[in-house]
């Protein structure tokens, strides 16, 4: 017998898948008039990759059912204060490639991955044993500075608890012009369908091998489907800053949205340990 809460992860997955669904097709009609637009003046318009999501990138509003019961309405929500500093000056970077970088990096080192935020820094241990596409992947946009001054657009609190990053946009439809490899999608720790806390994993448009630069933070257990490649772990003083960043809440008290706290990765780096 269903129990309520598995009926509760049951209601929270097929929503994001939903969004998941959504966004695909709303970034998919919103080239087709870019297209024609450009077609018409005769201007090239830059598309800027596909829509990353881990049936999530949109902040596309979806169905109340599936949540009503556990996420406070918008109208009467308010608004967290934001617990972290003011962002460090600097522009984001716009370049993209044509290809993935043809992989560099020692499988057999270990690399760390540091996130210097507005909000506290995050250190992420990468595991370029199984997931190298990623990690080298990873390592060429910081060495390019693809991260610094992008903000972490997404927030969930109800269902998935996870932090999104890695879009210049700021919008969750960014991406580097690439796309890498699924990776490491037997790994033990996500077989039985939850991504535990301190997870970090790639998000991507819903379709095998779609990752880009978009990538998320699990902050408390999260019932997914091993669709989203693993690639390291989270830093315990990197728990610390995202737990700040999640108890600041996502706007608009949906449980699905832009964070509270203003989340800057001011600088980032792969460096091998």
């Amino acid at each position: 017998m269903v129990t309520k809460d598995q009926r509760r992860r049951q209601l929270a997955r097929e929503k994001f898948e939903r969004q998941q669904q959504r966004r695909v097709a709303e970034r998919s009609k919103y080239r087709r008039r870019n297209a024609v637009i450009a077609a018409v003046v005769a201007v090239v318009v830059a598309a800027g990759g596909a829509s990353w999501a881990m049936g999530l990138g949109s902040g596309t509003k979806d169905d109340a059912a599936a949540s009503a019961s556990t996420s406070p309405s918008a109208s009467t929500a308010s608004k967290a204060p934001d617990p972290c500093a003011k962002a460090a000056a600097g522009s984001v970077a716009t370049k993209t490639w044509k290809q993935e970088p043809a992989v560099t990096i020692d499988k057999t080192a270990k690399y760390v991955f540091d996130l210097q935020t507005t909000c506290g820094d995050i250190a992420l241990n990468l595991d370029a044993a199984n997931a190298p596409h990623t990690v080298n992947s990873f390592k060429f946009l910081a060495d390019n500075g693809y991260f610094d001054h992008t903000k972490c657009h997404r927030l969930t609190t109800s269902g998935i608890y996870v932090l999104q990053c890695g879009d210049p946009t700021g919008q969750g439809s960014g991406g580097p012009g690439y796309t890498i490899p699924d990776e490491n999608l037997k790994a033990k720790s996500i077989s039985k369908g939850t991504y535990p806390a301190g997870t970090v994993a790639m998000a991507n448009t819903g379709s095998a091998h779609t990752g880009g630069s978009q990538f998320f933070l699990v902050y408390k257990d999260s019932t997914l489907p091993a669709s989203y490649t693993p690639f390291g772990t989270i830093s315990s003083s990197g728990m610390t800053v995202l737990n700040k960043i999640a108890a600041a809440g996502a706007a608009g008290g949906t449980g699905d949205g832009a964070p509270n706290a203003t989340v800057v990765i001011n600088k980032a780096t792969v460096t091998k340990s």
